[in-house]
């Protein structure tokens, strides 16, 4: 999928990628470690944020491969 020359675009990608991984792992550890109701409720907006930047980042590495 990623076959080809990288350019600055998909390296842009993979690190707005590498943050939303671990933004999202983070919330889903905490609160794995503490489920209560009220904290997961507080986090949905951490939640969408990261699902949106993981899915820019993944846009950004499919378009920043060139073909050789």
């Amino acid at each position: 999928m990623f076959e080809g020359e990288k350019t600055a675009v998909f390296w842009w990608g993979l690190i707005i990628l590498g943050f939303a991984s671990v933004g999202l792992f983070a919330v889903v550890w905490y609160y794995a470690m503490n489920p209560s109701s009220w904290y997961f409720k507080w986090q949905v907006p951490y939640i969408v944020g990261g699902v949106v930047f993981t899915l820019i980042g993944l846009y950004m590495m499919k378009s920043g491969v060139k073909s050789s």
